[in-house]
């Protein structure tokens, strides 16, 4: 590992926050995130963990357009956010690999409550994950991908707001 100037790091980050992060800003083009998809390798485990464990509500299982055979599943992740899959029977994608430029983690927003009781039904399916700040938890799906259960609202990072 090459070392790295701190003091330098710090410096770009506040020529970037002075440059673009305004008081006043206006909308954004967007209105929300619709979905966000991830690979399945197995889609009844991936309902299983998601729906059974988790609680997030599956709303609609359709073929995807863009590969026959392919199922393209969709969950409730409340405020109109959905959380997507598709799995790909026929093609050998291989395990998955967190890649500079891929997915690092999905961070979903509960309640404090919500938060006690899905560490404790994490616990009882046997799925290992590491605690953080007594907020936070991270851990792996069926497919590896990571997944940070956050008690903080939505747009809030360590009690700030981040919108």
């Amino acid at each position: 590992m090459q070392p790295v100037d701190l003091a330098a790091i710090e410096a770009e980050r506040q020529r970037i926050r002075d440059a673009y992060l305004a008081e006043e800003r206006p909308a954004s083009s967007a209105r929300g995130v619709h979905h966000v998809a991830l690979l399945s390798s197995d889609v009844e485990r991936t309902v299983r963990f998601y729906h059974g464990v988790l609680g997030f509500p599956l709303t609609e299982m359709i073929e995807n357009r863009d590969y026959k055979g392919s199922t393209h599943f969709f969950f409730d992740l409340g405020n109109g956010n959905l959380l997507a899959f598709f799995d790909f029977p026929g093609l050998d994608l291989g395990p998955y690999a967190e890649v500079l430029g891929g997915l690092h983690h999905l961070a979903i927003s509960v309640d404090p409550t919500t938060w006690r009781r899905l560490r404790e039904r994490l616990d009882a399916a046997g799925v290992e994950y590491a605690e953080e700040s007594d907020s936070s938890i991270y851990f792996r799906d069926p497919d590896g991908a990571r997944v940070e259960l956050l008690a903080e609202p939505l747009g809030e990072m360590y009690g700030r707001s981040v919108r």
